[in-house]
């Protein structure tokens, strides 16, 4: 049985992730070293180019996760969740993606795949990129060392400023300018 066969079976003849019936293709997920179903899902021409960047994203086009990133199909999972680590600045896609599950091995494969462009980025806890000038709220107490005050889980810092160090950010906290390590972080609607 062909992989094409295998996934028209899997997939019901539809793209995984929006359900169109048309212009279907084979989408492998990278990083792959060999084609089968397991690596692989159905999509349509539409998903394919955004995926790859060939086509402009449409943010509506992608509301579709919504039901796909509940896929019992790990590849399926994987896509939708780097789909959404790319629309996070999106609240609604941002939403989803606090709410989607990958065990470690599936996180790990989830990762790999994704550009270097966010490498230099200041990522929250989430995985959503912190700009100068974002609110953030903490998500655990943290003792802030030589202030003598620990800063409580759910203070919002708002104004932050970005380092060079693209783990921390700069915020005002109980009046106080400190770094704040940005994996305790959650970005602010």
């Amino acid at each position: 049985m062909t992989i094409m066969h295998t996934l028209m079976q899997r997939a019901d003849s539809q793209c995984e992730l929006c359900k169109a019936v048309k212009n279907l293709a084979i989408y492998e997920v990278p990083p792959t070293d060999s084609a089968d179903s397991d690596k692989c899902i159905l999509v349509c021409e539409s998903c394919h180019a955004q995926i790859n960047g060939d086509q402009q994203l449409d943010v509506n086009h992608w509301r579709c996760l919504n039901d796909s990133m509940w896929s019992q199909v790990p590849a399926v999972q994987i896509v939708a969740w780097r789909m959404l680590k790319r629309l996070s600045s999106e609240n609604w896609a941002q939403d989803l993606l606090d709410m989607l599950y990958l065990d470690e091995a599936m996180l790990t494969w989830a990762e790999s795949g994704i550009s270097d462009e966010s490498d230099e980025a200041t990522l929250d806890s989430n995985g959503a990129v912190l700009q100068a000038g974002d609110t953030v709220t903490l998500i655990k107490d943290l003792e802030v060392k030589g202030a003598g005050f620990t800063a409580k889980r759910g203070t919002a810092v708002r104004n932050i400023s970005l380092t060079s160090n693209p783990l921390h950010i700069e915020g005002r906290v109980n009046g106080t300018r400190i770094v704040l390590v940005a994996k305790y972080l959650k970005k602010s609607n």
